[in-house]
């Protein structure tokens, strides 16, 4: 287990680039999945290692179906990265989370349908515990990034991750709150599944754009408003990203999700197909060798 610190940003809408990073340098990397969506910015805050991957891409290039997000997340976990922070535009499903508010997702509801999910696949069978599927010290730490940066933040809220591009109906919108939902997006999921796969620990900070379309008085979700605040919101994950490389421990010590691969693969070694086996060398790597 590593006990220094490298920090993965994913940025979401409104954040495509980190301030104050030193020695930033974007750099290429190559993954068996593909090309990330886009290069990773290498540098440091605080002393800290930060790598930074625009989810979307520079200039917002990809729908929310078309990310790569098993390239993305072998990326980071090749680029040395232990912890990632997804940062990640969202509807609100909740009057008390008002638009320009954050919230720390704690659980997830899926109606994604066409994405791939998972690394592995017949010739390498593997179930890994997504039970809790955030990590709560990073979350945590997150959460007081956030404050420190001057956001409104709310913490333990369920996420309802659609397929998109479309936004939902006023029916489907009043669905998700009566199960429980709190805030609603695009993106946050085959990504957190794959994190915890690759034994990265993840914690999910939404930042509130609108309310979704539950609401009778007031127009529906307009994508001109959603854009105005996510470039708001932005400006502040960007002071929380800073805040955050200070408030870290001065080490890093083991959480859950760090082992996560342990007793998961469930082919036995004679069966388990070479190629895939290679397809999956970093996320692997510390349960093979």
């Amino acid at each position: 287990m590593n006990a220094q610190w490298t920090i993965g940003i994913i940025g979401g809408s409104g954040l495509y680039a980190i301030d104050g990073l030193e020695e930033a340098e974007w750099r290429e990397v190559a993954t068996p999945w593909g090309a990330p969506s886009d290069q990773l910015l290498f540098g440091r805050l605080g002393g800290v290692p930060v790598r930074f991957l625009p989810r979307h891409g520079r200039g917002h290039r990809l729908a929310p179906g078309d990310i790569p997000a098993r390239a993305n997340i072998d990326a980071l976990k090749r680029a040395g990265c232990t912890d990632v922070i997804a940062l990640s535009s969202v509807g609100s499903l909740r009057d008390e989370l008002a638009p320009g508010s954050f919230v720390l997702v704690d659980q997830f509801v899926d109606r994604t349908v066409a994405r791939a999910a998972s690394f592995f696949g017949s010739g390498l069978v593997a179930h890994v515990s997504f039970a809790d599927p955030l990590c709560q010290r990073l979350s945590a730490l997150a959460a007081a990034a956030v404050t420190a940066a001057g956001g409104r933040v709310a913490e333990r809220a369920t996420y309802l991750a659609m397929e998109g591009p479309m936004f939902s109906t006023r029916a489907e919108s009043r669905l998700y709150r009566d199960w429980g939902c709190d805030v609603i997006g695009m993106t946050a999921l085959p990504e957190a599944r794959l994190a915890r796969e690759a034994e990265l620990p993840y914690a999910l900070v939404g930042m509130v754009t609108d309310y979704d379309s539950w609401r009778d008085e007031g127009p529906a979700v307009d994508l001109a408003a959603v854009v105005a605040q996510a470039a708001a919101n932005g400006r502040v994950a960007r002071a929380a990203v800073t805040a955050l490389a200070s408030l870290l421990p001065s080490e890093r010590s083991a959480v859950p999700a760090d082992t996560a691969l342990d007793g998961a693969i469930f082919t036995a070694a004679a069966a388990r197909d070479p190629a895939l086996l290679e397809r999956n060398a970093a996320i692997l790597a510390r349960v093979l060798g």
